[in-house]
C-alpha cells in the first residue's frame, strides 16, 4: 500500500469547459484524496462563463481556476490522463493509464445544453474516484 495519493489529469482543446467542470467535480468528491489537474491542448483566453454558471449551481465554485497549456510534465506527473476530444495532441506515455471521454463540447452551448453534459461528467467522475480509491 503506497502513501502517495493518485493524481489525474483533465485534458481537452480549450482547457475551458468539460476538463475544468471534470477538475472541479474531482476536487468536490475527492478533498484532498486525489491530487487534480488540467490542461489544453490550444488553451482558450477564459473558462467558458457557461461551465462555471453550470457548476455554481451544483455548489461548486470553478471561478479561480485558468486555462493551462497541456505539458509533457504534467502527463509524465499524473498517474490517470483524461482526454475528452484532443486527439493526437495528448502526449503518450507507456504505462499510463488513459481514458477518453467523449463529451459533448460546450463551447458555444446555452445553459439547457450544458447542464446534462456537467451532469454526465459527474457521474464519469464518481466512477473513477471509485476505481482510484478502492
Amino acid at each position: 500500500m503506497t502513501d502517495q495519493k493518485p493524481s489525474v489529469l483533465f485534458v481537452c482543446v480549450h482547457n475551458a469547459g468539460r476538463s475544468q467542470m471534470a477538475a472541479g467535480w474531482l476536487r468536490e468528491l475527492a478533498g484532498d484524496r486525489v491530487e487534480v489537474r488540467s490542461a489544453g491542448s490550444m488553451p482558450a483566453d477564459q473558462i467558458n462563463p457557461v461551465a462555471v454558471e453550470a457548476m455554481r449551481e451544483v455548489g461548486i465554485d470553478i471561478t479561480a481556476e485558468q486555462p493551462k497549456v497541456l505539458t509533457t510534465e504534467a502527463v509524465q506527473d499524473s498517474d490517470v490522463v483524461i482526454t475528452m476530444g484532443c486527439g493526437d495532441a495528448c502526449p503518450f506515455f507507456p504505462g499510463k493509464r488513459y481514458e477518453d471521454w467523449k463529451l459533448e463540447d460546450p463551447a458555444g452551448q446555452g445553459i439547457d445544453a450544458v447542464r446534462p453534459i456537467r451532469d454526465e461528467i459527474k457521474g464519469r467522475v464518481e466512477t473513477l474516484l471509485a476505481e482510484l480509491l478502492v
